[in-house]
């Protein structure tokens, strides 16, 4: 696995494609500043050609003085990179479909037309000293040997990476391993894992791609995107840490105060479920497992709650057992027995279950006034 991953967000540009989201300019701004404060070390900032509030947003973006790389989305046209230029930004991605459904029912045109587009695209950005990524879109439905040529083609116009797009995410982790792999050995071109979530395979997509010796992988905050999403950035980023070895010293803490202003602004809720970054990581009601993690963390989390900026929970409901119970008292001064504990768990399990929920609080305090008396 390569080591030198680079993480390409494009929250700002695919998220927003997101059906029914729209960022104002200045929530661009502010998840830029968020991004590049974290430790992303490229932002695609959205799609310059676009003018009007779009274009406005990418050049306040690019005044702030950010550490991250700036990237302009453009078509293989000279006039989108021009407006990427005009912006301000250092990197450019130019775009187009590979695929033969693409070529012949989208941009009714030829593989020749294609690779002409793309290479003098390429062939402009280059010399204007942009960093270029040519994105292969629906690159998994594509020709083999046509994707190899094209990447080729892009390598001798100038190109430094090949974005692997699969665009419909029909991928799985397998199969998309020995494709990366393939165009490693066929081509000398850094290649960008580009992966939607239709199946449910989006991180585990891209973490494949990176084994088989892919460089950079784009993603966005909460998996954002067209239609299931892409791959998560706080999935991918602790995956890579966690269970691969590979540190990239992002500010993790930062995680759900950057999930939760996206979710804001993005009108779309941050599920307490969401892998890494719900609140429900790090919940435990299950008495068995309220009662391991209360010995040892470990013996039920992956990673410590305040890596991603959350706290655990242990959760009084049906599952609850008398040691979680014993320990939820002890927050409020009150040490139940052995005894009391058992005496009060079927109540508290048989109301949880009238009220399909777990308890508050305070309504812990009643079942106990009710069992022992108020406290004096």
């Amino acid at each position: 696995m390569n080591k030198d991953i680079i993480i390409v967000d494009t929250t700002l540009r695919d998220g927003e494609q997101t059906a029914g989201v729209v960022f104002a300019n200045r929530e661009k701004v502010r998840i830029a500043r968020l991004l590049d404060e974290l430790g992303v070390q490229q932002i695609e900032a959205g799609v310059p050609v676009m003018g009007g509030d779009e274009k406005e947003a990418i050049r306040a973006i690019c005044r702030t003085g950010l550490k991250a790389s700036i990237m302009g989305w453009n078509r293989p046209v000279i006039k989108d990179i021009e407006a990427s230029i005009d912006c301000g930004v250092d990197a450019v991605a130019i775009s187009i479909s590979t695929s033969d459904i693409h070529i012949k029912h989208k941009l009714n045109t030829t593989r020749e037309r294609v690779l002409e587009q793309m290479t003098q695209a390429t062939l402009f950005a280059k010399k204007e000293g942009m960093e270029i990524s040519v994105n292969a879109e629906d690159a998994s439905r594509s020709d083999k040997d046509f994707l190899i040529e094209f990447a080729k083609a892009a390598k001798e116009a100038g190109a430094n990476r090949l974005r692997y797009c699969d665009t419909v995410g029909i991928m799985e982790p397998f199969t998309i391993y020995e494709r990366i792999k393939e165009i490693r050995q066929a081509v000398d071109i850094d290649i960008e894992m580009h992966t939607h979530n239709d199946f449910g395979m989006a991180t585990a997509n891209a973490l494949a791609g990176v084994r088989a010796g892919a460089k950079y992988i784009g993603v966005t905050v909460l998996g954002l995107g067209e239609r299931a999403g892409n791959a998560a950035l706080e999935e991918v980023v602790m995956a890579l840490k966690h269970l691969h070895n590979l540190d990239l010293y992002f500010k993790t803490e930062m995680f759900l105060e950057l999930a939760e202003y996206v979710s804001r602004a993005s009108g779309r809720e941050l599920p307490k479920w969401k892998a890494i970054v719900g609140k429900n990581m790090f919940a435990h009601e299950s008495g068995i497992h309220a009662d391991g993690v209360q010995k040892d963390p470990k013996t039920y989390e992956a990673f410590h709650p305040e890596e991603v900026g959350l706290l655990r929970q242990i959760v009084i409901g049906k599952h609850s057992g008398t040691s979680a119970l014993k320990n939820k008292f002890a927050e409020f001064g009150i040490f139940l027995t052995e005894h009391q504990a058992s005496e009060m768990l079927p109540k508290v399990r048989s109301y949880t279950v009238s009220i399909k929920r777990p308890l508050f609080d305070k309504e812990l305090m009643y079942i106990y006034e009710d069992f022992f008396g108020k406290r004096d």
